[in-house]
């Protein structure tokens, strides 16, 4: 019986290549063949981390999602994907997947492992997660001691948001793009504009950070919210843009 190739979920960070892992950056040069999402229309996101690490002898396998509002047909995308993929797998080829920020955290590389770890060995590399990389990055702590932490997709209506937001200390909404204006609308309501932090595209050199209540136009779809409403001094602290400005310019002492 001939040994298949390895299937390999690599989480490749929220955009900076220096935060790829050790793991993920051995595995991504070792294998021959690489796939990862990219939308019909540009360049793919996860490809572009980790560009300046491919060699041009891998195979590279797009994984074409529509961009759009209107719902795809998403199934079909990842059954023509896993075929791709299985096919270098039978043939004894390793396949890295990559994935942005982590592979099980709101990554569409579970349907891929859904359809194909039955049949194949392989591993899931952990990745640096968005929210972790934006609460480095604006300088402040996310939750601490027994706050709970929410995290919420930007597409949820307005009631369920507000419930899930008012049971927890501390929380991020992700996913915001067109949903923006209402989610900042709902927070404003619920009286909590000012211990929000707004953070776009972080880590990379388009990235804003900045206070909730001071940012104007559209959101793209690479943003979330952080909010903090519990009781630990520090994180309130933290989310004032005085505090803030002040650890930054402290760090880089």
């Amino acid at each position: 019986m001939n040994q298949t190739g390895r299937l390999y979920g690599l989480g490749v960070g929220p955009g900076d290549p220096e935060l790829l892992t050790l793991k993920a950056l051995r595995l991504l040069k070792a294998a021959p063949v690489v796939a990862y999402p990219a939308p019909d229309h540009g360049t793919s996101f996860a490809r572009s981390i980790v560009a300046d690490f491919l060699r041009p002898e891998q195979v590279e396998i797009p994984i074409v999602v529509p961009m759009q509002v209107a719902r795809f047909p998403a199934a079909e995308v990842y059954d023509e994907a896993a075929r791709a993929i299985a096919g270098h797998l039978d043939a004894g080829r390793d396949v890295a997947v990559l994935c942005e920020g982590d592979p099980f955290f709101y990554g569409s590389f579970m349907y891929l492992f859904e359809r194909l770890s039955g049949g194949y060995p392989g591993e899931i590399v952990p990745g640096v997660a968005s929210p972790m990389a934006a609460a480095a990055r604006a300088f402040a702590p996310l939750a601490a001691r027994n706050d709970a932490l929410t995290v919420l997709p930007g597409p949820l209506d307005d009631t369920a948001l507000a419930a899930r937001i008012e049971a927890a200390e501390a929380f991020v909404i992700m996913k915001l793009g067109r949903h923006f204006d209402r989610v900042r609308a709902l927070l404003e309501d619920l009286g909590l504009t000012d211990c929000c932090l707004y953070c776009e595209r972080v880590t990379l050199a388009e990235e804003r950070v900045m206070p909730l209540r001071e940012v104007s136009g559209e959101a793209p779809y690479f943003s979330m919210i952080l909010g903090y409403r519990g009781a630990e001094r520090v994180i309130v602290e933290s989310f004032s843009a005085e505090a803030r400005a002040n650890r930054k310019q402290g760090m880089r002492a």
